[in-house]
This record gives structure tokens, sequence and C-alpha cells, in this order.
């Protein structure tokens, strides 16, 4: 969910202007983020023609809505308008919601995939598929195939949610199957 299209490369190198660039907006944007009642989640600054794409990426426990997108917008904007962080040169505001394909790395990040499937990497390589049963600060538990498997997050790389077209149950919320 997005207010703009995404358009042209990210710089998120580390070291030089453009990490400085985030570094500086992740700072000035994550209180105006939170008193919104959400997490900043990143801060892309892409170059597009004489202009800068500023993307602002955020989240919420219980998800952000198109509603929810425009009051951060405009507390993004005033933000950006008082401040000389963007400098003197034309940007482009964009915020958005992270997409399905955004890496689990957080803790937050796996207790909001709170039922979904995911295929988790282990540090050591292995690939692991379960749905999330439960997260907290120290690790997730993962039901594969009526197993549950308690992960501490120094063990995984990294998670990505699965795409699921026919969920069981998706179209009966009691559970309830003729």
């Amino acid at each position: 969910m997005s207010v703009n299209a995404d358009s042209g490369r990210a710089q998120r190198g580390r070291g030089g202007p453009g990490h400085q660039a985030r570094a500086t907006l992740m700072l000035l944007l994550e209180p105006v983020v939170a008193e919104s009642g959400f997490d900043l989640e990143d801060v892309i600054v892409t170059p597009a023609g004489k202009r800068r794409q500023v993307r602002v990426i955020v989240d919420g426990d219980e998800g952000v809505s198109l509603d929810d997108i425009a009051v951060v917008s405009q507390r993004v904007s005033a933000a950006l308008d008082e401040g000389d962080a963007m400098g003197s040169g034309p940007y482009v505001l964009e915020v958005t919601s992270p997409g399905v394909d955004r890496p689990l790395t957080q803790p937050r990040h796996w207790r909001r995939a709170s039922g979904r499937l995911v295929r988790a990497t282990l540090s050591g390589g292995e690939e692991v598929t379960g749905r999330v049963s439960a997260a907290d600060d120290e690790a997730v538990v993962l039901d594969t195939d009526g197993q549950e498997r308690r992960l501490g997050y120094d063990e995984l790389a990294r998670g990505l949610v699965q795409v699921e077209f026919n969920r069981r149950g998706d179209d009966d919320p009691d559970g309830d199957e003729d």
C-alpha cells in the first residue's frame, strides 16, 4: 500500500552521502512516525532526474490502512518541510507499508506475522517452513507439520512470509468446514 508508485534504484550503500542522508532522515522521522502510532521501518532516497524520491516505509501491529498512510504522509511532509534534511532541492515523498516480500528480521516483524506461513533461513543455512504460532522478544515458535519448534532470533538469519492463495479456513472465519 503506497501513495506513489516506486521508481528508480534505491541507494542503500554503507557510508557516503546516501547513507548519511538516510541516517539523518531516520533520526528526524522516527519520532514523527511513532507519534502516529507506527514504526519507521526504513527510509530510501532515490535519485529521480532533477528530483529525489523519498520513500518512507511504516508498519504497525494492526497493519497500515490508506487513511493511516495519508495521516503519516502529512506529518512526515511537515517535518521535512520544517527542517533542512532534504536541502533546497525538490523531492517527491512516498509513504508506504512494507510489502509481503519484506524479510522478517526484527522480533516485531515475526510477531506481526503470527498465523502466517513463513520460510525461515537459519544461521547455518538450513531452511525451515512453518506457521508462526507465537513470537516474543527472544524467539519465534513455528508449527512445522504439527510439531512446534522454538527458534531464538540468534538462530535465524531471516524469514519470508509465504503467499497463500487458498489458505485453509480463509473463507470460513469460524474454521468450520462443510
